[in-house]
């Protein structure tokens, strides 16, 4: 069903701004998971991870009605697997994109797309999936699970890919644009090896942001809510990431200083989680071809 740009944001951004007034009390935010099968929405049919706001769309859905799994796949993509959606289950709204540019034709994109402007026109079209919790006859594929060290280790190994400079040190977590440089606390000063990653992998994706990496400027769109925007990029990220990873990323009382100025960014312009989520996957697209180069260096 193709639907006006306008009318999908607007719908869509209503829902995660009721998830984070939901959450608020608590600090917790749409894009918090616990690191399980179910954080990383992958599609049934074609085993692709989705993107950009489609991944918040079905964080938000999996978490109101308890999934446990995180493989969905439209009405038909089930009964071609030889599954049956059961009589009654709601279906979750995605948004894929049909993008049209006058030097490459048509494709579809699926969910992480943001009109910046330019010759580039985007045709909305949402699609309604269900979560395999809502299927009957479809056996669930064994998902071997990593011992946890393991896991832990490979998100370290990927950081390190990332060639951020990393200072260790002090009370405070932050990424200093002018020397290009994280700073973090101590690894023993965080009460597990989860919120150790979380906040580290959170300031990694504010240095994506220079020049020489994605150079992420929003300054001139959102002027005095830049900052919060770019905390929303940051944690959404992150929490993208973390997910990929198999480790949790759970709710921090600091986000109580932002979660205001986000409401407020999200209410005045209902397009920008849109944007939001673009660029915190075009910012996790950007680590993990990292992994690729450094692979390809040492080979």
């Amino acid at each position: 069903m193709t639907q006006g740009r306008a009318d999908i944001y607007e719908r869509i951004t209503a829902q995660i701004v009721a998830a984070i007034e939901a959450g608020a009390g608590d600090y917790k935010m749409p894009w918090h998971h616990q690191g399980s099968a179910a954080s990383r929405p992958i599609n049934v049919a074609s085993g692709k991870p989705y993107r950009g706001a489609n991944v918040l769309m079905l964080w938000i859905a999996a978490e109101n009605a308890g999934y446990s799994g995180g493989l969905w796949g439209t009405y038909r993509q089930w009964a071609e697997l030889g599954g049956q959606v059961r009589k009654g289950e709601r279906a979750t709204p995605i948004v894929f994109w049909k993008i049209s540019r006058p030097d490459q034709g048509e494709h579809a994109d699926n969910g992480d797309s943001a009109d910046d402007g330019g010759r580039v026109r985007f045709f909305a079209r949402s699609y309604s999936v269900f979560n395999v919790d809502q299927v009957d006859g479809y056996t669930l594929p064994a998902m071997p699970v990593l011992p946890e060290t393991e896991r832990l280790a490979h998100a370290e190994a990927f950081y390190a890919n990332l060639q951020i400079p990393t200072v260790y040190g002090g009370s405070e977590a932050f990424y200093r644009p002018s020397t290009d440089t994280v700073h973090m606390p101590p690894f023993e000063a965080f009460h597990e090896p989860a919120g150790h990653y979380s906040v580290l992998f959170h300031e990694g994706l504010h240095a994506t942001a220079a020049k020489h990496r994605c150079d992420r400027d929003l300054s001139g769109r959102f002027g005095s809510e830049a900052y919060a925007f770019e905390e929303i990029i940051a944690d959404v990220g992150s929490s993208m990431l973390l997910a990929d990873l198999g480790i949790a990323v759970h709710p921090r009382p600091d986000h109580a200083a932002y979660i205001a100025s986000w409401l407020k960014v999200l209410k005045n312009d209902t397009s920008a989680i849109f944007t939001a989520a673009s660029k915190a996957q075009q910012a996790a697209d950007w680590m993990w071809s990292q992994q690729t180069s450094q692979a390809a260096l040492a080979a």
